[in-house]
């Protein structure tokens, strides 16, 4: 419990100090996207990520909750859209946004499981509402 309290003490005496004293609000942030995986289309925007920004280019590997769009023709059927999560690189340069998704489908009686490569271009939002101000 000490160090516990001990910890919490000095985190909160520290100071940082940013670099420029402006702060902006946001009411949304991502990354809209949209393509191809596996003979069908999804529907996502970033989630959970690390991402690196460099001037007007952004760098994000992350979590994609995403709609998949996709017609089974086995019996008994899926449902046309269903909901995923996936993995992924995603580079946006300014407005315009390239993602390369991993989705994975379980395995069933029929076939093993596996990794689906995919591709998706989209707008990142942030970027849009800013040069709209401009």
């Amino acid at each position: 419990m000490k160090k516990i309290l001990f910890i919490m003490t000095v985190l909160s005496s520290t100071s940082t100090f940013a670099q420029e004293d402006k702060v902006s609000f946001a009411l949304y942030d991502g990354i809209f996207i949209s393509g191809y995986v596996e003979n069908g289309a999804f529907l996502n925007f970033t989630g959970p990520n690390i991402n690196a920004t460099y001037k007007n280019s952004k760098f994000i590997l992350g979590m994609l909750p995403s709609l998949r769009f996709k017609e089974d023709k086995g019996t008994p059927k899926n449902a046309f859209v269903t909901p995923n999560l996936g993995i992924g690189f995603t580079y946006s340069y300014k407005m315009w946004a390239v993602q390369i998704p991993l989705y994975y489908n379980a395995k069933t009686a029929t076939q093993n499981g596996q990794w689906h490569v995919g591709l998706g271009v989209g707008l990142r939002l942030n970027e849009w509402k800013r040069q709209e101000k401009k």
